[in-house]
């Protein structure tokens, strides 16, 4: 994923979240995902996907029990 897209999908997703803090970080030897954090904290995986000359990504968000628990505090 080029920096160009992760800005492209960065801009994106901080407008669509009213997350300013989101950033998308290059992954170590990995070149078709990025990881997603807000602020410091990681929060998901960017993939990209190029089927047959369409191009999309997927955001991958795992929530935790225990984040539940947080969030109700």
């Amino acid at each position: 994923m080029s920096p160009e897209e992760r800005g492209r999908v960065e801009a994106y997703l901080r407008k669509r979240l009213g997350a300013a803090s989101l950033s998308i970080r290059a992954r170590p030897r990995k070149t078709d995902s990025a990881e997603v954090y807000i602020g410091e904290e990681f929060v998901g995986v960017l993939s990209r996907d190029d089927e047959e000359g369409e191009l999309s990504w997927h955001f991958t968000m795992s929530i935790l029990e225990m984040d539940l628990d947080e969030a109700e505090d």
